[in-house]
């Protein structure tokens, strides 16, 4: 079979996610008021290169045409019922940071830009292809530099995902940064449940939960239990009480990730962020769960996370609880 006709197969098998409201059913509420965000310069480094081009129009309309939406919902609905559904008024001269590290995901990259230009928000997508050869380096040369909300920035040599989000952090200028995955497994449509405990001002970051009560594709019954015992084993040492501390999708205020210094390279960046976050004191980080919904894909359709990453991410839990 084809990449082609293989990426159809996938898609289909997803469409549930593609063109879904998410368990809110937000997006068809606000989905008339989707717009283009703004993106801005971005820096290179001796292993790094960037192309960036910043958007023609502005953020100010999309937030008065979004706030102006909510007003007219929270009449005809009540206040109560909006915020059950994630419909909120955005602050004044928000932005949120999409950071996505790219690996060898042909097959998947259009599918899963256009899911999160999708999502109503005010945002910048931050692609890192960290080295790719399987075309997908070429794929966002050629068609994505020149998107106006999005920043595409190319690591020299393959580093990982650790050190795709440390780039992609560096490079963020939206209050709220959130991780994505370039495959298909998360689904961008659930970014206001997301975002809406920070921007209420409950959280400082929030996790979103495999684990807690949305739909997933059923899979690997031993990946489930290292995620389990991996998250149960973070929790011991740092005292919070997690149920997927795993998962890509994390959120964050912009000034928590200016606060701490990242070192892991690959998928260890999972434990230590974890690990740090948890550190903070005096005040300590609010920190909230989410429940997500959940589609993972076999090695056949391109998984990368391994056995010998459930070791590394052991050895970080306890790496950088002891030590920073």
């Amino acid at each position: 079979m084809a990449d082609s006709e293989k990426a159809e197969t996938v898609f289909e098998k997803n469409a549930n996610l593609s063109d879904s409201n998410g368990p809110n059913g937000r997006s068809h509420l606000l989905n008339a008021v989707s717009l283009n965000a703004v993106s801005h310069n971005a820096v290179s480094s001796n292993a790094i290169s960037s192309s960036v081009v910043a958007a023609p129009i502005g953020e100010i309309d999309y937030l008065k045409m979004n706030n102006e939406k909510v007003d007219q919902l929270e009449s005809l609905l009540g206040l109560a019922a909006c915020r059950r559904l994630a419909i909120f008024r955005l602050p004044d001269g928000f932005r949120l940071s999409v950071v996505i590290p790219i690996y060898n995901e042909k097959r998947y990259v259009h599918e899963i830009i256009r899911r999160v230009e999708a999502v109503p928000i005010p945002k910048e997508i931050i692609m890192i292809d960290d080295f790719s050869t399987d075309g997908t380096r070429e794929i966002l040369k050629a068609e994505f530099e020149t998107r106006p909300n999005c920043k595409v920035i190319y690591h020299e040599k393959n580093m990982g995902k650790g050190a795709g989000l440390r780039t992609g952090f560096k490079h963020a200028t939206g209050s709220i940064v959130i991780v994505q995955d370039a495959d298909l497994e998360y689904d961008p449509a659930e970014y206001p449940q997301l975002i809406q405990p920070i921007i209420e001002n409950r959280a400082d970051v929030v996790y979103g939960s495999r684990f807690i009560g949305e739909s997933h594709r059923v899979l690997y019954f031993w990946h489930s239990i290292a995620n389990h015992g991996l998250t149960m084993l973070s929790n011991f040492f740092t005292d919070l009480n997690l149920t997927d501390m795993e998962t890509c999708y994390k959120v964050f205020r912009k000034e928590v990730l200016d606060g701490i210094q990242l070192k892991s390279n690959r998928f260890g960046f999972e434990p230590e962020i974890t690990a740090k976050i948890a550190k903070k004191k005096d005040p300590r980080w609010r920190i909230y769960e989410i429940p997500i919904s959940y589609s993972g894909r076999t090695y056949e359709e391109g998984k990368k996370i391994g056995l010998k990453d459930a070791f590394n991410a052991l050895y970080c839990i306890i790496r950088y609880w002891l030590f920073n």
